[in-house]
């Protein structure tokens, strides 16, 4: 990340003087950020955080993020200035219009990132939280010291040129002149794209986190390759009273279910206790291959046991194959490289052949490649609890403060869909994600929300002055046309920057995320206007 942020920064300069087309205001924005990254990081610094691949993207979602609200107040200001104002009235003009879609933009932006607390995944939380304060920080740091900056630049006024407002103005009329095929052709689009969503399989694969240019990842290929596995399932087999472990009963359920796995193609080594009995008992017989056998007796087995203990020299114990009170032993399988889906069906098979040949035997697997196994699962669980409950606030925001129930679940529309198409296609072009996409939706919902906000609020504005809805329409493109593409096409630079990460939660997260906001600009500028136009038309009705 050390390499990546200041990628981003250098993204995030350019894409802003170009788009803005001011040298000063771009300074400004840049001190913002300075501003912003500092706080978030010294927050961070103080709370005495560990940053680790998971979560050490923060510098660069807070940067990506906090940028949106700087642009709009800074694009306010050169429009209100290319209109004839001077450059402090522009300012208040610029504060007067954003101030309340910055504040409602950065509230839903942090409930989003606040909904990763309900991660399992400890790192994820840690992200949520520092994103969510520095996108406070952001909004503080807009809207007190950027006019404060803004006020003392010496700011050139710029006429409105024939590009970007005459494009807006003439995209707004084309919106509003195909609102109907726009409207079913949105549909249409949806319902091909969100089918992919089935082709998806939920799964990750630990070793192959890192890329190939890493020495870690070349290691533990060649180590699969060329000697063993990974992975391990680790199973504590009870025999159900203290000394059991030597019964031969047990030790031929033990020899069973280890055979058993040995058999799976999924499965490299298996250590087992019954193989030390075996040998034992061969050793006991002059090394007779016809005795590499189970002790057919409890005590004769319970007197080889104890004076195989006895014989070992210092720290070579069965310590980490049988308990203290010889009531259970330890079995560890070795597998071959699995995704976790992989995994887990492979343990589902043993306890379907635990239950069904050795109940007695009956437990989970542990060890750390299981607990990897079902972290994503686990996860998607928690975290469709807390989007559920990011989305049901956010919602309640929208209809408040949009004072409609109608207009505040219709908003929601451009906010699901998006994430739905990108996983749709994620789905045809990848076929698999992992812990990433558990979280992608709570972390894109709270950022896509934002442009829906400020397209309504200058859309009701213009609504309740009197102007028709089609006008409306036209109006609010002129007006936020041209900062809400300049702020998506940040947006995306900057998650999409993490494509270049070699740590796979991160580069695939990047992905999805900008994915999910280019189809929500989308969403916005042709499927939004004409669900609003039809609203209110059906309400003049």
């Amino acid at each position: 990340m050390e390499t990546l942020a200041p990628i981003v920064f250098l993204i995030i300069v350019l894409a802003a003087a170009l788009l803005l087309r001011s040298a000063l205001g771009t300074v400004a924005i840049v001190a913002v950020l300075g501003f912003v990254i500092n706080s978030t990081v010294g927050f961070a610094g103080w709370l005495g955080t560990v940053f680790n691949p998971a979560n050490s993207g923060v510098p660069i979602i807070v940067m990506t993020v906090a940028v949106a609200h700087s642009v709009h107040i800074v694009s306010s200001t050169l429009a209100a200035m290319g209109r004839g104002l001077d450059r402090n009235a522009a300012i208040a003009d610029a504060i007067r219009v954003n101030a309340w879609p910055v504040f409602l933009t950065s509230l839903t932006t942090a409930i989003g990132f606040l909904s990763l607390n309900a991660s399992d995944s400890p790192p994820f939380r840690v992200l949520g939280n520092l994103v969510a304060f520095g996108v406070l920080c952001a909004y503080v740091y807009s809207l007190t010291f950027l006019p404060a900056l803004l006020s003392i630049l010496p700011l050139r006024a710029r006429a409105p040129r024939g590009g970007k407002p005459a494009f807006f103005d003439r995209f707004g009329g084309f919106v509003v002149a195909r609102r109907k095929i726009l409207l079913v052709g949105s549909a249409l689009v949806a319902v091909v794209l969100v089918t992919g969503i089935s082709r998806i399989e939920l799964t990750d694969n630990w070793t192959r986190y890192l890329s190939e240019r890493y020495q870690f990842r070349q290691d533990t290929d060649f180590v699969i390759r060329n000697l063993t596995g990974m992975e391990t399932l680790e199973y504590s087999l009870n025999s159900g009273r203290e000394g059991g472990i030597t019964d031969p009963a047990y030790l031929r359920r033990v020899e069973a279910f280890a055979d058993w796995f040995r058999a799976q193609p999924e499965v490299f080594h298996v250590q087992a206790f019954s193989d030390i009995m075996k040998r034992l008992n061969k050793n006991m017989h002059g090394d007779d291959p016809a005795s590499y056998r189970l002790p057919d007796n409890p005590e004769l087995a319970a007197q080889f046991l104890l004076l195989y203990e006895l014989s070992l020299p210092g720290g070579m114990d069965l310590n980490d194959r049988i308990d203290v009170g010889k009531t259970a032993t330890r079995m560890t399988v070795v597998m071959r490289s699995l995704t976790s889906q992989g995994q887990r069906e492979l343990d589902a098979r043993a306890q379907a052949w635990i239950r069904a040949n050795a109940p007695g035997l009956a437990t989970e697997a542990s060890g750390v490649s299981i607990v990897f196994a079902h972290l994503s699962q686990r996860n998607i669980q928690s975290m469709l609890t807390g989007t559920i409950i990011a989305m049901a606030l956010i919602s309640l925001i929208l209809i408040f403060v949009f004072r409609s129930v109608r207009l505040g679940l219709v908003s929601l529309v451009p906010n699901f869909i998006p994430a739905a198409l990108a996983f749709g296609v994620w789905g045809y072009l990848v076929g698999r994600v992992g812990l990433a996409g558990s979280v992608m939706t709570a972390i894109a919902f709270g950022i896509v929300v934002d442009d829906t906000i400020h397209f309504l609020s200058k859309y009701l504005k213009a609504r309740r002055e009197g102007i028709s809805a089609p006008e409306a329409v036209r109006s609010t493109f002129r007006i936020v046309g041209h900062a809400l593409w300049t702020t998506t096409a940040v947006l995306c630079l900057g998650f999409l920057v993490f494509a270049a990460s070699g740590f796979e939660i991160s580069w695939s997260l990047g992905i999805l995320v900008t994915v999910t906001i280019g189809f929500a600009l989308l969403a916005d500028f042709l499927l939004l206007p004409p669900l609003l136009m039809a609203i209110d038309r059906t309400k003049e009705r």
